[in-house]
């Protein structure tokens, strides 16, 4: 059973969405304010977040980078302004979909669904690699890999999407989010330890791909 973060501050439309959610097999939480959100998630997992960009504490936008911190976490921003500017800057953070006010629960809890079968599928479509996304794991043809927090976080996020270009400002976004000390060498230095492991493990080739001044993909075939 799915568990769904919903963080949303206007009551009534939270009821509807975790009761359309609910009636759906999903497991919900929700939460009010991103603070809350964020002492949530630290001890629990989850395997989608519905974040309202207009929260009275933390930015929608903040609190996905804070949430995607060292994990892969597949999110949906709803929102009640439709700009195309606010639109491109929910993409360019990594955002699987974005849902404007108002909007159907029956038509979000579809866009959950894809969401997450897109996130299941990404896990197994890169040759050999397998995502257990609940236990923040990734095997290669059955063999763990032994990666730190920052290194599965870089996986994970190129399993979402095989065969994708993440430039690395996409990739400081979805895997280091706030961290003040990090800047775009980091990504290139644990893609260097991650493509070490991968070779130690076995696998063939460079799975994890340069794209010469634009960022990394992982291969699809």
């Amino acid at each position: 059973m799915p568990r769904i973060l919903l963080v949303e501050d206007e009551t009534a439309i939270a009821d509807a969405v975790a009761y359309a959610l609910r009636g759906d097999g999903h497991q919900v939480l929700h939460c009010l304010t991103g603070g809350e959100a964020l002492r949530q998630a630290r001890h629990a997992d989850f395997d989608l977040a519905l974040l309202d960009i207009g929260l009275p504490d933390i930015g929608g936008f903040a609190l996905c980078r804070e949430l995607r911190a060292g994990r892969a976490l597949p999110v949906i921003f709803l929102t009640a302004q439709g700009a195309e500017a606010e639109r491109l800057l929910g993409f360019e953070l990594g955002a699987d979909d974005y849902v404007t006010k108002p909007f159907s629960p029956r038509e979000l809890v579809a866009r959950v669904r894809v969401a997450l079968r897109r996130n299941d599928a990404g896990g197994t479509a890169a040759r050999g690699l397998e995502h257990d996304a609940a236990g923040r794991r990734i095997r290669y043809r059955g063999q763990p890999l032994d990666l730190t927090r920052y290194e599965y976080g870089l996986l994970a996020a190129l399993l979402q999407r095989p065969g994708a270009v993440l430039s690395r400002a996409q990739l400081m976004d979805r895997v280091w989010g706030e961290a003040l000390d990090s800047g775009d060498r980091t990504v290139d230095t644990h893609v260097k330890t991650l493509r070490a492991k991968l070779r130690q493990a076995g696998a063939p080739g460079e799975l994890i791909h340069t794209h010469r001044g634009v960022g990394y993909s992982l291969t699809d075939t």
